[in-house]
């Protein structure tokens, strides 16, 4: 039995209390999946001795509710990464073919912000950089909410998409590619040394939606660790000051990592493999133009139904990424 002053004690870090409420959150899932269980069970005897065939559609709705919360709880259990319940921090690149390309960013965007929402998870956008025409050339966002950067690991990597371009006159089909970098969110104040001489920190106008200081003065903070070649950049503060703390709190984050992760084919798991934006790296495939249909090149999971995907319905996506990831014996997560 612990201690009268157990939840004072300083101790007791901030990711032990979040693993405390997640796991109460799952106690209160799996009780009220046990009690949507015995409801099923009552409904079904009341549709025999009643000779109700209309109880049947709330029969099937409720089976329905309780295999996909029965599917979420098992896909949970094998989110057990040392990172997994930590929030994701996700940084969207267009690569080359100009507006296209950026356009293609910006649909990314909108996918996991929607499917964030789905999740009840909340969005915030850390740095935002228009494209010269149309889209967005990069953003970095971070998504909170419990076991994020568990379910958005499964999303780092090249996406293509293929389909006919609004912006070409001509009608022709196109291809654009766009890389996205997915990041845990180390919310303690890592142990990383770092030299100041080893930084290079540029200022520049932070650009997108944000307040009255957009685009009047040059808040936003760009660092850029020499030695490692990671770059990191924030804008959505108020101040330069607050932003250059956001900052570097993700660079020690990365640091953290590289420190952590000396095999480098570990840290390829967490960070996500660097990649040329291009032919033959993409880790999923969109196709809009001629036929209809997205398909993951690891897993080999697809659906014909890209508009909802492009709503954010990639569940289906993420868990078949997390039943293969966890099949393969070198990966230990």
């Amino acid at each position: 039995m612990e201690s009268p002053g157990f939840w004072d004690d300083p101790d007791v870090s901030n990711g032990k209390m979040k693993e405390l409420k997640n796991l109460k959150d799952l106690v209160e899932t799996v009780n009220g999946l046990k009690t949507q269980y015995e409801d099923i069970e009552a409904l079904i005897e009341m549709g025999y001795e009643e000779e109700d065939p209309e109880l049947a559609a709330d029969i099937r709705k409720e089976l329905d509710e309780f295999i996909s919360t029965f599917e979420n709880i098992r896909i949970s259990t094998l989110l057990s990464g040392e990172y997994d319940s930590y929030n994701a921090i996700l940084k969207l690149n267009a690569g080359a073919g100009g507006t296209e390309s950026c356009d293609w960013c910006s649909m990314l965007y909108r996918m996991y912000t929607r499917w964030a929402e789905r999740k009840g998870f909340s969005v915030e956008v850390l740095d935002y950089l228009d494209g010269d025409e149309a889209g967005i050339k990069s953003v970095t966002f971070q998504v909170n909410g419990t076991n994020a950067y568990g379910y958005l690991k499964s999303e780092k990597g090249v996406h293509r998409l293929v389909r006919i371009s609004p912006f070409n006159a001509q009608g022709k089909r196109q291809t654009s590619f766009v890389s996205l970098d997915v990041m845990p969110d180390i919310e303690e104040d890592v142990d990383v040394e770092i030299n100041e001489d080893d930084l290079r920190i540029d200022t520049y106008r932070s650009s997108g939606a944000g307040g009255q200081h957009i685009n009047k003065t040059s808040s936003a903070i760009r660092i850029t660790h020499i030695p490692t070649g990671i770059v990191v950049q924030c804008q959505n503060e108020r101040s330069q000051f607050q932003n250059k703390d956001k900052a570097m709190q993700m660079l020690k984050a990365k640091l953290y990592i590289l420190q952590k992760e000396a095999n480098a084919e570990k840290l390829s798991d967490i960070r996500g493999e660097v990649k040329e934006i291009g032919w033959g790296n993409q880790i999923r495939s969109y196709v809009m133009q001629p036929y209809t249909m997205v398909k993951d090149h690891r897993t080999e999971a697809e659906t014909g139904n890209v508009d909802a995907v492009m709503d954010g319905a990639i569940d289906p996506f993420i868990n078949a990424y997390l039943k293969w990831i966890n099949t393969k014996p070198e990966q230990n997560q």
